[in-house]
């Protein structure tokens, strides 16, 4: 039988006693592309970071590609792109893809790594540093990082916001190109207009997983509502 890409038993989160994530058991199988939807504050951000090992559960465990979430082979095989950017002050974006790349031993990053600032229109901010960006251009340097490296699986969280249309179809079909790859996707979004191209859509609402299924069997007004 083979591993799913992610697994969870009763995975869970709470704040001082106060629940932010309800025991969910969940099986995504490799190659899958989900949509993760929900309104502010409805879980979402917080499955994304207990799974890609940023964040401690309170109950339950979790693997990704057979590994214990937070271990070094979790870490290893999986690529989480953050709502909130963060940069290293003294690094420029070219400095950023090169360091990432090399962390995780990505042979012939460096025209890979032209193709991504090309496709985001940011080749010539390539020797800037990013801390000092824009919003938007902060999300399409931190893009180009996130995929510049090898991954088996990619946790997104939010990855609309800030970006222009040109970005955004830029994105999404680096998403599509992953997809095509094998790689196995969880976009955390509210933006409803690209959920159609998911596999499967989950839906969370304070906390708990109220929906699993394919998008066109989905009220996606309602789910986010």
């Amino acid at each position: 039988m083979t591993e799913p890409a992610i697994r969870t038993a009763e995975l869970e989160k709470a704040y001082f006693g106060v629940p932010a994530l309800d025991p969910i058991d969940l099986e995504v199988p490799e190659g899958q592309r989900v949509t993760l939807i929900g309104h502010n504050g409805s879980g979402k951000t917080t499955l994304l970071r207990i799974l890609a090992g940023t964040l401690e559960s309170t109950g339950g465990g979790a693997t990704v590609m057979g590994h214990p979430i937070g271990s070094s082979d979790a870490r290893a095989t999986l690529s989480f792109l953050t709502d909130q950017p963060v940069f290293y002050d003294d690094l420029t974006v070219w400095e950023h893809l090169e360091y990432v790349a090399r962390l995780h031993h990505t042979v012939d990053w460096e025209e890979h790594a032209v193709d991504l600032l090309d496709r985001f229109g940011i080749s010539d901010r390539a020797d800037d540093l990013p801390a000092t960006f824009s919003r938007g251009l902060k999300q399409k340097a931190a893009i180009a990082i996130a995929f510049v490296r090898p991954f088996d699986v990619v946790l997104v969280d939010e990855p609309f916001v800030g970006l222009d249309r040109a970005g955004r179809e830029a994105l999404l079909e680096l998403f599509d190109d992953a997809h095509a790859d094998g790689a196995t996707l969880v976009v955390a979004t509210h933006e409803l207009s690209s959920a159609d191209r998911a596999d499967r859509l989950l839906a969370l609402r304070e906390g708990a997983l109220i929906f699993d299924g394919r998008p066109d069997a989905a009220d996606l007004p309602d789910l986010v509502g």
